[in-house]
């Protein structure tokens, strides 16, 4: 697998497969623009090296996320030991390929499809919808005022617009004639009637929904805790707030998970100073473990970043204007902060669903089947979802992870249509900054070492990843197995 020229109009992907053959496919990915030929080839796909996508080497088509769109896919013939590749100039100008959209014909299709949400679970739900031939009518109402976006960058780039995050254009939406309510709240779902309930009582009916209304940042309910300048990120809005707020201030964030992590190491440089209290003495030490928490610390650390660890929030300091001052811990250390970004945690938005017959779980998760179906003519998606999958060895999970809502959405779709197509995926989950023990290797975590992760991905979706003890012994186990 390598980028080869063709002629002096660029370049694309050409493979050879463990057969021999040869298939010649765009060479970047369609998420972030990767490059594929620094990726895994995986027998019939191609895992793009940063977050995992995978594309048919055949086909170009994107069979797991991130990312919307496949690829572009070039003519490949082999003359007298020579490779030959047909394709047009203007195929080379783009390394996606515009999805092929079904008409929205209601006269001949009168089905409602419902869409509670507008994350990516609802826009992959409703792209897949049209991309499969779905003629009916689609309605996505989310609370928020934006179209989808990436959310993902969020605390990665606090600055960011919700016009430079959009998933899909405006446009877009137009053509595929999806109906987006923006700032519309559900309120109610009767899914004995069929019906949805807006938050202005008007009624919907539907023929099939799905629900993806992902999370709510958790908050503090201690003294002090509705000062002005303290923060959770949810929408680019929130995102824009906390930046500006933030230049040349005292900047105390809780929780060191990645959402703070993160948000800390875009501040480092902009804020004053910047301090994260974590309840652990290692951030990630319940994801990542001790020994990686440590280190990423440690690089934190190097640029200014103060740890007050193995402690958290007694109360918050204001002035007389309700504004934040300063930061009282359990400890009663006090730290002067001008903001507070608070992340520690989100909970499912399955509130009303309370007086729904839908089942939710003790923690307010909505159960789905391997088809992400809640009930008949109700699915679920994304970070609400409680479902199981091969890497989970049938135990069901609640996973908040971009890719996997991506899934959900495009999986949920298939099945709303009657397809019947079960849920198959390993959970990918990407960060950017400068449990029981086991002998089966459930995680994988890298920092520079592109593609291992999506090499270790591919194996854990085929049931060929060595077991631990296998691991420890030889380190490189794993790297034969592919």
């Amino acid at each position: 697998m390598k980028e080869v020229l063709v002629g002096n109009y660029g370049s694309v992907l050409l493979i050879r497969d463990s057969a021999g053959e040869f298939s010649a496919i765009g060479k970047k990915c369609s998420h972030y623009g990767a490059p594929l030929s620094k990726g895994a080839l995986c027998g019939k796909y191609v895992r793009c090296p940063w977050h995992g996508a995978c594309f048919n080497i055949k086909t170009g088509d994107i069979e797991d996320f991130p990312g919307l769109d496949s690829l572009p896919v070039f003519k490949v013939e082999v003359k007298i030991g020579s490779v030959y590749i047909r394709f047009r100039p203007k195929q080379l100008s783009t390394y996606t390929r515009l999805p092929i959209i079904t008409k929205c014909q209601p006269s001949s299709d009168k089905r409602v499809f419902f869409i509670i949400g507008g994350g990516p679970a609802a826009l992959s739900c409703a792209d897949t919808l049209r991309k499969e031939g779905f003629q009916g009518r689609i309605v996505m109402a989310t609370r928020e005022r934006n179209l989808p976006y990436d959310r993902p960058k969020l605390s990665k780039a606090l600055s960011s617009t919700a016009a430079l995050l959009q998933l899909r254009s405006a446009e877009f939406y137009k053509e595929a004639a999806i109906e987006v309510l923006t700032e519309s709240e559900v309120i109610g779902l009767n899914t004995s009637n069929k019906t949805i309930t807006m938050k202005d009582n008007t009624i919907i009916m539907y023929d099939s929904v799905l629900i993806a209304t992902g999370s709510n940042p958790r908050t503090l309910s201690v003294k002090g805790s509705q000062a002005n300048g303290i923060f959770t990120l949810r929408t680019p809005e929130d995102g824009n707030a906390i930046s500006s707020s933030s230049y040349g201030k005292n900047v105390v964030i809780v929780g060191s998970s990645f959402i703070g992590m993160e948000i800390a190491a875009y501040l480092v440089g902009k804020a004053q100073s910047v301090s994260v209290i974590g309840r652990s003495q290692a951030p990630f030490a319940f994801t990542l473990g001790p020994r990686v928490g440590m280190a990423l610390r440690k690089m934190h650390e190097s640029k200014g970043v103060k740890f007050l660890s193995k402690t958290n929030v007694k109360c918050f300091h204001a002035d007389e204007n309700n504004n934040l001052t300063g930061v009282t811990l359990a400890n009663e250390t006090y730290i002067p902060a001008d903001v507070c970004v608070l992340g520690i945690g989100v909970t499912p938005a399955t509130e009303f669903l309370a007086s729904s017959n839908i089942n939710l779980s003790k923690y307010g998760f909505v159960p789905v089947d391997k088809y992400m179906k809640a009930k008949d003519d109700v699915y679920a998606a994304g970070d609400i979802a409680q479902f199981a999958i091969h890497a989970t060895r049938g135990k069901p999970v609640s996973i908040g992870h971009y890719q996997i809502a991506l899934k959900h959405g495009n999986i949920a779709a298939k099945n709303m249509l009657g397809k019947k197509i079960a849920l198959d995926t390993v959970p990918y989950f990407w960060t950017q900054m400068f449990g029981k023990s086991s002998n089966t290797i459930l995680a994988a975590a890298s920092m520079g070492r592109d593609p291992a992760v999506s090499r270790i991905a591919a194996l854990m979706l085929s049931n060929n990843m060595p077991s631990a003890d296998k691991i420890r012994k030889d380190s490189t186990a794993w790297q034969t197995r592919l």
